[in-house]
């Protein structure tokens, strides 16, 4: 009996870690959240209903702009952050 409850103790304080742990992740975001994210993009420029032919740069460079107005480092946004706002590739504007 005594082995069982020693099993039992031990496994609790192995599993409690990793139960905390999880408690602590990223929770998905919510629908109000990626529609102020959305919102956010489209008043830096980006417009998701046409279709474009720079489509990651045109995101890339609205996320850019969100993160220059936050006061964000373009290293911790998305890796095509690091362009120049409101240009294109191919450097129109």
């Amino acid at each position: 009996m005594k082995f069982l409850i020693q099993i039992v103790v031990v496994a609790a304080a192995l599993a409690a870690p990793a139960v905390s742990f999880a408690q602590r992740s990223n929770a998905p975001l919510t629908r109000a959240q990626v529609y102020a994210k959305l919102v956010q993009l489209e008043k830096a420029g980006y417009n998701p209903g046409t279709v474009s032919v720079y489509y990651p740069a045109d995101i890339q460079v609205a996320e850019a702009r969100l993160a220059a107005q936050s006061g964000a480092s373009s290293s911790s946004s998305s890796p095509g952050a690091a362009r120049v706002a409101g240009t294109q590739p191919n450097g129109t504007v």
